[in-house]
């Protein structure tokens, strides 16, 4: 369908292509990766042909059609409906009813043999294009992107730049290209309706390349992956999962080779060293030097798994209940957002909060941290410090400040070699701490905002979308900072990795009441799967007190005399000694292996998971010793 063979492309002396391949069949199911600045939405646009290549080919099949979905569209205005700016999507359906239409209006006062014929060749041509169902299928792929059905009549205009980029999508999905190009397609979207892009994407016969840094949305979309590496285009046969698996084999291949050919390189310099003024070895000498001239170097493997070494801490801990908010209810006019609801946080809860766009999730972000009116009572815990982090906040960096001077205004001690050691961790390194505000890319922006908001002091994170704008990459540092992070956070993400690599508590809004699911992300999926098919409760907490959650009563002891129920217990108490002991076992000795005790990091962390069971094995053993004692 489209071969691109040699691209060359250049943005001044930077070559961002040097003789890329690329071959893209009907029915490709692409994910193009890369780092921020590699060059991903700049090959959308050499497709499209916005931009000339410098060098190379690019043929296509004469019955290729293009659909592109850039940020650009943002900018997109009208007062049309969003229904009617989706149904251009068919705009010869609606130049043949229109026509249709005048013959009707004619007809009524000059009916003429010449206007029905007309008529019924206008009919069969709006039949053929499936011009009755067209607006049913504009109405369906606009709710199925979270539009209620009140508000498909509203203009584009009344509408935010996250929800006017969705509408743009609906009407480019509409058009069925042959080729559908997506540039970040679930930046603006919420977690439903980027399952839902999934599925229609699952059913989507023709061919599309998509432009991510969701994990979780690449696997579910793509069968193909191109990275963006050193100005060429690299295939790897398989979603984003695949990728990893692959890469890092064909990096150990690399690495191989690499050390091989320096091998080599040194043991020819030598020989060239040692024998270059002897006359007897000239010849020889002469030839490797030729030899080592000709040499195609291999290039050594970088390591693009980026690891974070500084510790984020804070000066004072909390009290164990952060905020208690009761009989909470806000509305915005007759939107009701939660009616005497609760919510409480204690210390150390890693908590992030999922679901649709428009719900309450960055309002409830806004009260507990203080800056939204609401009818209800909130209550800070004991030597709370918190810190509020959200897109808005770029907007509040100081454009004239360099890297390292932004990270000093926020009143912090630390040295200027502790603060270029944070900016290396979120991969500012050398003279790049000296970079303006007002150079850096969104993405780089957002990376000097989280930098700032770890380095508050703050024993209380609220981060609003912190993954916005973030390449892997940056992804990956984010979720090592808040993994080693001692303090209690509650995120706004719908960026399901990330949720499953950072939090121990679900948040989600349902029937106006903040709910709690006490697990992982995918303990949660897992949850709500067998919820939808059995209507399961939410479980009950092992661990905490009350929740601002509907959960199901206790289970009634059985009323009976003797000794049956101790016994039982004790016997399910003796299997969970004997699964902790193994646990500790398996800490220790994982504590004693080089890879762990020459890490900080994992050290750290397993250390931590050693100490969380060792405590739970002294607890379940004192239990056991009280139950024996009962009985006798």
């Amino acid at each position: 369908m489209i071969s691109i063979t040699n691209l060359s492309f250049h943005f001044g002396a930077r070559a961002m292509y040097d003789e890329a391949n690329l071959h893209i069949k009907p029915g490709d199911k692409i994910g193009l990766i890369g780092a921020n600045g590699t060059g991903k939405s700049t090959l959308l646009r050499i497709i499209t042909g916005e931009y000339q290549p410098d060098g190379g080919s690019i043929s296509m099949a004469k019955d290729c059609s293009i659909g592109f979905l850039n940020q650009d569209l943002l900018s997109y205005q009208t007062e049309d409906s969003i229904l009617h700016v989706v149904m251009q999507a068919f705009q010869r359906a609606l130049d043949v009813h229109e026509e249709m239409e005048k013959v009707l209006h004619e007809m009524e006062t000059n009916y003429r043999d010449e206007l029905v014929e007309q008529l019924g060749e206008l009919q069969e041509e709006y039949e053929r294009l499936d011009g009755f169902t067209l607006q049913s299928r504009a109405e369906e792929l606009l709710e199925g992107l979270g539009f209620p059905t009140a508000e498909l009549q509203a203009p584009l205009s009344s509408f935010s730049g996250g929800w006017r980029m969705r509408v743009m999508l609906a009407k480019l999905l509409l058009q069925k290209p042959s080729l559908l190009l997506l540039d970040e397609p679930t930046n603006h979207l919420d977690l439903p309706s980027i399952k839902w892009i999934e599925e229609y994407l699952e059913r989507y016969e023709g061919a599309y390349i998509v432009v991510s840094h969701d994990r979780y949305f690449l696997d579910n979309t793509v069968d193909i992956t191109v990275e963006v590496a050193n100005a060429k285009l690299n295939v790897y046969a398989g979603n984003y999962s695949f990728f990893l698996e692959e890469k890092s084999l064909r990096n150990e291949i690399q690495k191989g080779a690499f050390e091989n050919q320096q091998a080599k390189i040194r043991q020819t310099e030598r020989f060239i060293e040692r024998f270059k003024a002897k006359a007897s070895k000239a010849r020889q000498v002469q030839s490797r030097v030729k030899a080592l001239a000709k040499v195609d170097l291999i290039d050594d493997v970088v390591d693009e798994n980026a690891k974070v070494n500084f510790k984020f801490s804070f000066d004072v801990q909390s009290g164990r209940n952060v905020i208690n908010i009761e009989h909470m209810s806000k509305a915005y006019g007759s939107k009701v957002i939660f009616k005497n609801s609760e919510a409480r946080i204690e210390r150390g809860q890693k908590i992030a909060f999922i679901g649709a766009n428009g719900k309450g999730k960055s309002t409830l972000l806004r009260i507990i941290n203080g800056s939204e009116p609401f009818d209800g009572e909130r209550v800070m815990g004991y030597n709370v410090r918190d810190t509020f982090f959200a897109q808005h906040q770029l907007e509040a960096l100081r454009l004239t400040n360099n890297l390292l001077e932004e990270l000093q205004q926020t009143g912090t001690t630390k040295t200027e070699m502790e603060l270029r050691g944070i900016l290396g961790c979120f991969l500012f390194s050398s003279d790049d701490v000296f970079k303006k505000i007002k150079v850096l890319s969104g993405g780089e922006k957002s990376r000097v905002a989280l930098a700032k908001t770890l380095l508050s002091n703050a024993n209380f994170l609220l981060l609003d979308e912190p993954t916005n704008h973030l390449d892997m990459v940056s992804v990956n540092i984010l979720i090592q900072a808040l993994q080693q992070y001692q303090g209690t956070f509650l995120v706004i993400s719908h960026d399901r990795f990330f949720v499953e690599q950072i939090a121990n508590t679900i948040w989600f809004i349902e029937d106006y009441q903040l709910k709690e699911y006490p697990g992982t992300y995918e303990e949660y999926e897992y949850w709500l799967e067998e919820r939808t098919k059995n209507a399961a409760p939410l479980p009950v907490s092992t661990e905490k007190k009350a929740k601002p959650v509907e959960k199901p009563a206790e289970p009634k002891k059985e009323n009976t005399s003797g000794n049956h129920l101790v016994k039982k217990e004790i016997e399910f108490v003796e299997q969970l000694i004997n699964e902790l002991e193994i646990k500790k076992e398996d800490l220790e000795k994982e504590m004693a292996l080089p890879s762990v005790y020459g890490d900080f990091n994992k050290l750290q962390t397993t250390q931590t998971a050693y100490d969380k069971v060792k405590s739970d094995l002294d607890a379940a053993t004192k239990k056991w010793e009280d139950l024996i004692e009962k009985i006798g």
